[in-house]
């Protein structure tokens, strides 16, 4: 499968506006319904949830950003931290003229979504936390997504942009050769390679300790929450899950068996299964 094939059958635009003076790439896909934003992990990209894409547009109205600093949406210099993500996302629904939406989250996203749901709950309908991160700063983690994203895009070796997606999965076959073209191209972005210190500036302890999502945060979520966890997730055990459904009041945990860091992607049909009844 390709992303082309993933997409074939379903109406949708990408697009690049400028959202509060910053350059944004979106999918925008559907057009009933209520509105979905759909935000990727560290060093992500929009193509993170090719595989969601047609069974959600149907009956919803999403938007799948490239965040800020990532993808081809622009990098307006600094430290890329929590606030600044979220300013961005409120940036983007208030360019739409969306007062209120559903947020998708998968790793960073799932933190930017929480933190947005806690600090603006009147933005936020529904959440699905898919894989978030952002609730511990585990050293070790840390430093192999710092290191394994640093080496791929500074070395132009598309081996290692297969090893820094292969991280994310149980199993490598998930891994297309088309994925590792668009984030290779991605990667070696002049813009992307300059800003990249900047990106990952949350695996330094310091930044990540004072922007983690804290479980006084997360008790102010009031968004109805659905977490979704890869029984194998290597940047997270499972415990961490629970930890967080327990923390954010009413939350709903689905673990996946045989699943690494991107369920959306690596159980996709079960995933928009629990993502379409839980939104709807």
């Amino acid at each position: 499968m390709t992303i082309w094939t993933e997409l074939a059958g379903t109406s949708f635009e990408v697009s690049h506006a400028p959202v509060a003076g910053t350059p944004t790439r979106v999918l925008r896909a559907g057009d009933t319904g209520d509105h979905v934003v759909m935000l990727h992990g560290t060093s992500g990209h929009l193509e993170a949830f090719v595989r969601n894409v047609p069974a959600l547009s149907r009956g919803f109205r999403l938007h799948a950003l490239d965040m800020l600093g990532h993808g081809w949406t622009g990098n307006p210099g600094g430290d890329l931290r929590i606030p600044r993500y979220v300013r961005h996302v409120l940036d983007y629904l208030d360019s739409r003229g969306i007062e209120r939406a559903h947020v998708v989250g998968e790793s960073l996203g799932g933190w930017v979504a929480g933190r947005l749901a806690a600090d603006h709950p009147e933005r936020v309908g529904r959440l699905v936390l898919v894989a978030p991160g952002g609730t511990v700063a585990n050293p070790q983690v840390m430093e192999r997504i710092r290191t394994s994203t640093k080496a791929a895009v500074t070395t132009d070796d598309r081996a290692l942009t297969r090893r820094r997606l292969e991280l994310l999965m149980h199993d490598p076959v998930n891994v297309s050769d088309e994925l590792v073209d668009v984030r290779h191209t991605i990667y070696h972005r002049p813009a992307f390679v300059a800003g990249i210190d900047r990106l990952l500036c949350l695996q330094q302890l310091d930044n990540r300790t004072e922007d983690l999502l804290t479980p006084e945060q997360m008790a102010r979520i009031t968004a109805p929450t659905l977490i979704v966890w890869g029984a194998q997730n290597p940047f997270g055990d499972v415990p961490e899950a629970h930890r967080m459904q327990e923390s954010i009041p009413g939350s709903v945990l689905e673990i996946l068996p045989e699943c690494g860091h991107w369920p959306q992607h690596e159980h996709s049909e079960r995933f928009n299964e629990l993502a379409r009844k839980f939104l709807g």
